[in-house]
């Protein structure tokens, strides 16, 4: 199930530069890889004489990346919007191409991809971009495998430069009222806008359109309690899952103590695994969708 409303990428890459990006429709934060001091060959070129010409560049590495529903959207349609705001904030677009002129197979194996499940490379329908300023670099690669569209952003914040304020996905509070809709309708809603690191407990920074809904509309109904319900795919041993699932449902509720003002006796944490799937695990899509939080209504 994906929201149908944009997610808002904001970025800050220098101070009073704020590099905005609206992602395509639907999307989807999949994976969030950081390094605090990391090294990156930023691609400068299309393969050729064997490799893919690159430059070095180090310092905080975050690899990032989505998955949409892309419906009949070209690789060209999914970039464009994103090209258009990198060099709307300044960056001088150092390399932009498409699988055949990018080098096709080559290239997509010559430079630095997040790897599967969380990213999906076709060798013969995908585009990438790199840009630059003021020595932040950032590169964006998009594929399709229909219906869903991937897109990957690496970004480099040289060491010793000013550190930006944390990565921040967001989503516009008015487009998320269907949440409290469904949490009313049918007792349970899916807190969508979540994103924890590959097989880490920790939330991201945030903020999240659905805890703010979820906070507000405890507020307004004092006879209401919440069960977060943390969920896993079937990889591993249920005993591990059911771990990992209520350590992210424990996470939730602390946000929700800590940054909301929620009096902690109105929301409670558990996780029950891989007991409760939303679909099969039998694919990279179904486990992606069946790892989750939910919200469960308790009514005193």
């Amino acid at each position: 199930m994906i929201r149908t409303a944009a997610l808002f990428l904001m970025i800050m890459a220098g101070q009073g530069l704020a590099q905005n990006l609206t992602l395509p429709f639907g999307a989807r934060l999949v994976s969030d890889r950081t390094s605090e001091l990391d090294s990156y060959e930023l691609p400068i070129g299309p393969f050729v004489d064997g490799a893919v010409p690159a430059r070095e560049v180090e310092g905080k590495v975050e690899r990032l990346t989505w998955r949409l529903q892309s419906g009949s959207s070209t690789t060209l349609q999914l970039l464009a919007p994103l090209r258009d705001q990198i060099a709307a904030q300044g960056y001088e677009i150092l390399l932009e191409c498409q699988a055949k002129t990018c080098g096709g197979f080559d290239f997509r194996f010559g430079t630095e991809v997040v790897p599967t499940p969380d990213m999906y490379v076709a060798i013969q329908d995908y585009r990438f971009l790199s840009a630059i300023r003021e020595g932040n670099v950032v590169s964006l690669l998009v594929s399709r495998n229909p219906p869903d569209g991937y897109v990957q952003m690496i970004r480099v914040t040289p060491a010793g430069a000013e550190a930006p304020p944390p990565l921040v996905i967001d989503e516009p509070v008015t487009s998320s009222s269907d949440l409290l809709a469904e949490l009313e309708q049918n007792g349970h809603a899916i807190l969508e806008d979540l994103h924890f690191r590959t097989g880490e407990m920790t939330l991201g920074e945030g903020p999240f359109a659905s805890l703010k809904l979820v906070a507000e509309f405890l507020d307004k109904n004092q006879n209401i309690r919440l069960a977060l319900v943390g969920h896993t795919d079937d990889t591993g041993a249920l005993d591990a899952n059911i771990s990992v699932s209520t350590g992210r449902a424990q996470a939730v509720r602390a946000r929700l103590i800590e940054a909301h003002g929620i009096a902690a006796d109105r929301v409670e944490a558990r996780g029950i695994g891989y007991l409760a799937p939303l679909t099969s695990n039998a694919t990279p899509e179904g486990r992606d969708l069946n790892r989750r939080v939910e919200a469960v209504l308790l009514v005193n």
